[in-house]
């Protein structure tokens, strides 16, 4: 899951690291006002959930409030990558004498918390990557003992020459980790962070992702999550209990399994066709599932056809195939459907497919060759 900018500031904020003053509004009167209770240069900024936001026209500079006004007037209802503004940030402009990059990201081969900083700051970590590796400084955390305060100090030592600064520095790491761990975050990043002429250092910028799977545990995080900007089919099938990944194809999946899933993926991608989605019923017999999930799939405009592959081990087949008869009679699609159910009940659902004409496969190749066939 992932915060908007000022969302991630207040976690920032409420861990100890110094911020900007800030406030976020969705109107343009607001912003003008809280740029004049500031009574300083502001930065109006897009609250988006993707990339690139001052590359498009999303963060521009104010001198006063009736400059950020007519900036939000223009940042508002902007489209950056496909996500409408419906919120901007005025945040106070810091002056900025020096940008580093600070970043803590959840390393898989590892398995630890991975430090980056780079003295090379504001632009994208990944173009520093590919230029000049040589300034990007990595440490592995060990996550029994967390981040060392020596360990701190040599990084900020990376950044830093001035001893207060550095001292700064090894306290927003050290503040850094804690906030990574206590929102079981996958990724936080500071870019930039900055000094300012009268020598102190701040965190102008604030990204950070969550790990979806400990948002049970995490209600406060779990509230920040932003609904209008996420795919209104992912929303659905996550209220469903249900995992679906939106992708490009035309073919859509509906699986028991993920492992299965993915085999039944490959499959399609094997003999020539493009799955349109990623979608496991789970383990569940609840035929309702079965009918949410299609009625997400047909929510693609994309779809051409409907593969439905089921292994019956806990999930039973006939409750499966009732599940598909109901989605037909309330969703009546307009694509055509094959069907795989093998396992736990498979004959009465055979008997149960029967009852609308649902043409059906033996082997996962046969179903996943007629998939494509169907989708033309």
């Amino acid at each position: 899951m992932k915060v908007h900018e000022y969302q991630a500031r207040q976690i920032f904020a409420d861990h100890g690291i110094p911020v900007p003053e800030g406030e976020t509004t969705d109107s343009i009167i607001d912003a003008a006002d809280i740029a004049a209770r500031f009574n300083k240069p502001v930065m109006v900024k897009a609250q988006v959930l993707v990339g690139g936001r001052g590359k498009a026209g999303g963060v521009k500079y104010a001198e006063n409030a009736e400059a950020a006004k007519v900036l939000a007037t223009k940042i508002l209802g902007m489209d950056i990558k496909g996500e409408k503004v419906r919120k901007v940030m005025i945040s106070v402009a810091a002056d900025i004498l020096s940008e580093s990059y600070v970043g803590i990201i959840l390393d898989r081969g590892t398995q630890r918390p991975v430090f980056m900083v780079s003295s090379a700051g504001g632009v994208d970590i990944e173009e520093v990557a590919a230029k000049t590796p040589e300034k990007i400084h990595k440490l592995a955390v060990d996550p029994t003992v967390g981040l060392l305060p020596f360990q701190a100090r040599n990084l900020a030592y990376k950044l830093y020459r001035d001893i207060g600064q550095v001292r700064q520095c090894a306290d927003i790491l050290m503040k850094l980790y804690d906030a990574f761990w206590n929102v079981d975050a996958s990724l936080v990043e500071i870019n930039p962070l900055i000094t300012t002429p009268g020598g102190d250092v701040m965190a102008i910028d604030a990204k950070i992702n969550i790990d979806d799977n400990a948002l049970f545990r995490r209600k406060k995080v779990a509230a920040m999550r932003d609904l209008d900007a996420e795919n209104p089919a992912e929303v659905k099938a996550r209220d469903a209990d249900l995992s679906f990944v939106k992708l490009d194809g035309n073919v859509g999946c509906i699986v028991n399994g993920a492992g299965l899933a993915m085999a039944t993926m490959d499959l399609v991608k094997m003999y020539g066709g493009d799955p349109a989605n990623f979608l496991d019923i789970g383990g569940s017999s609840n035929p309702q599932k079965v009918v949410t999930a299609m009625e997400i799939i047909l929510s693609d405009p994309n779809v051409r056809s409907i593969l439905i592959n089921i292994f019956g081990g806990i999930t039973r087949c006939d409750d499966v195939a009732n599940g598909i008869v109901e989605a037909f009679s309330q969703l009546k699609p307009s694509v055509p459907v094959v069907v795989r159910l093998t396992g736990t009940n498979e004959k009465e659902a055979q008997k149960i497919l029967a009852s609308v004409k649902l043409p059906s496969e033996d082997t996962l190749d046969d179903v996943v060759k007629k998939a494509i066939e169907l989708a033309g």
